[in-house]
């Protein structure tokens, strides 16, 4: 009987460390799958401040990093910075560093994307990432 007792705490006890293992690879892989959706989130809103600044071209804001303000998307410890640079009269480059952390994990991006500029003064919020991989 004391044999059988030890048997099924041991089988129990297998079963529990493999559990274990299943559960932290999910919360991983959900915490990832939450740092990119924020990720998305910041970018989208970097490229939308810079569509409606890139009209005003003023030089308060050209080749200057600006960091925005991102505390009403409830993303915690995450941070948007965005460099606007107007790179010929058809064309803006915008530089989006984001970062956002959820536990121990944190998401850093950074990336160059080119605005199309209309003849009209208007944006076109047809953002390309640029060819040089960043």
């Amino acid at each position: 009987m004391l044999i059988l007792v030890i048997v099924a705490i041991a089988v129990i006890g297998i079963q529990m460390s493999v559990l274990a293992d299943i559960a932290n690879t999910m919360q991983f892989q959900s915490q990832t799958a939450y740092l990119n959706a924020c990720e998305r989130n910041l970018l989208a809103s970097g490229l939308l401040w810079a569509n409606e600044n890139i009209r005003e071209k003023s030089s308060e804001i050209l080749d200057k990093t600006i960091q925005l303000d991102v505390s009403k998307l409830n993303i915690r410890d995450s941070a948007l910075d965005a460099t606007i640079s107007i790179t010929s009269d058809e064309e803006a480059e915008v530089k989006i560093n984001t970062s956002c952390s959820r536990g121990r994990q944190t998401l850093k991006g950074t990336g160059k994307y080119r605005i199309e500029l209309n003849d009209q003064q208007e944006t076109t919020l047809r953002a390309r990432k640029s060819p040089t991989g960043d």
